[in-house]
């Protein structure tokens, strides 16, 4: 059988290009039960970076407590070049964090906030107002080293606990982390509740808070099964980074109703249909998380991966 390709077609108003923030190897294997060794961890970000993704997320500097699968990542940031041409941010939740980032040489991190008090509670046992003097110094200590910080926050479209999230409050968080010195604001739907209107909404009010789309990156989850119209409703406002795991691993440990993220691959799928440039081997990628499945032992949740193997 012939593979049949996406014919692109091009439509006004949207992006020429795109940049996919990979996020599989910390988002996608941190809720992994089952311990991911090392030296597979290393060679499913080798394989990223090989199939031209522009950014990969390589891990976090967790509390090994808190999410034992990321307790490796010194020994995974060491066996990484750190100096390649692809940034590999890792997450960093507090200063001691910070602290093991900069010892480890890293050159870009992450902050992690919260939308809203429950998941703040939960997730930093704090509150959103007591999490901005957490940041502060992390921050300010990262710009001081020469380290880029973006900047994530959760629960933006809705919350387990607390219901629908105002637009007015997820975007007072997100601008007092730009604020503090972060240089790329991602706004997380964790629990995959998201409509495209929504999307739309929060976007024009960031903008009418002064924050450009430049700023702005999109963290879709697909519960709900609506990551990809939101993703292209994004588009439609003039997003231009979306976080992506390949193979559409992930969730969150935190928050059980988080499932899967939007999947690299079927992101790609789209941007290719809508002639979006984003520079990455499709097949690279889908191979790629073919064989991370065969290493977690089931099946790839990916739309697209299961298509093309």
């Amino acid at each position: 059988m012939t593979r049949v390709l996406p014919m692109p077609v091009r439509e006004d108003g949207l992006p020429d290009r795109v940049t996919i923030y990979e996020v599989g190897p910390r988002d996608g294997l941190q809720n992994e039960k089952a311990i991911v060794p090392l030296d597979v961890k290393a060679e499913f970000i080798r394989r990223l970076l090989a199939s031209g993704l522009p950014i990969v997320e390589a891990t976090s500097f967790v509390h090994p407590r808190w999410v034992p699968q990321l307790a490796d990542a010194a020994d995974l940031v060491s066996d990484l070049d750190l100096d390649g041409p692809a940034p590999l941010p890792v997450l960093v939740p507090n200063e001691r964090g910070l602290d093991r980032a900069i010892e480890a040489g890293c050159r870009h991190i992450a902050v992690f906030a919260s939308a809203t008090e429950t998941f703040a509670a939960r997730n930093l046992n704090t509150t959103v107002e007591e999490q901005f003097a957490m940041f502060e110094p992390v921050v300010r200590r990262a710009l001081d080293h020469g380290i880029d910080v973006r900047a994530y926050v959760s629960m933006c479209f809705g919350d387990p606990w607390e219901g629908a999230v105002p637009v007015e409050q997820v975007v007072a968080v997100g601008s007092r982390l730009l604020d503090l010195g972060a240089s790329e604001l991602s706004l997380g739907d964790t629990i995959g509740v998201g409509t495209a209107g929504h999307v739309g909404a929060l976007v024009a009010a960031f903008g009418e808070a002064g924050v450009g789309v430049d700023r702005l990156a999109m963290h879709f989850h697909d519960t709900y099964g609506q990551a990809l119209a939101n993703a292209y409703a994004a588009l439609r406002h003039g997003i231009t980074t979306f976080d992506a795991s390949a193979g559409g691993l992930g969730g969150c440990p935190y928050a059980e109703s988080a499932t899967g993220n939007l999947a690299t691959e079927d992101l790609i799928w789209m941007l290719d249909g809508l002639g979006i440039e984003h520079g990455v081997d499709l097949d690279a990628v889908v191979a790629t998380s073919a064989w991370m499945a065969e290493r977690l032992g089931r099946p790839s949740p990916s739309a697209v991966v299961r298509a093309l193997t």
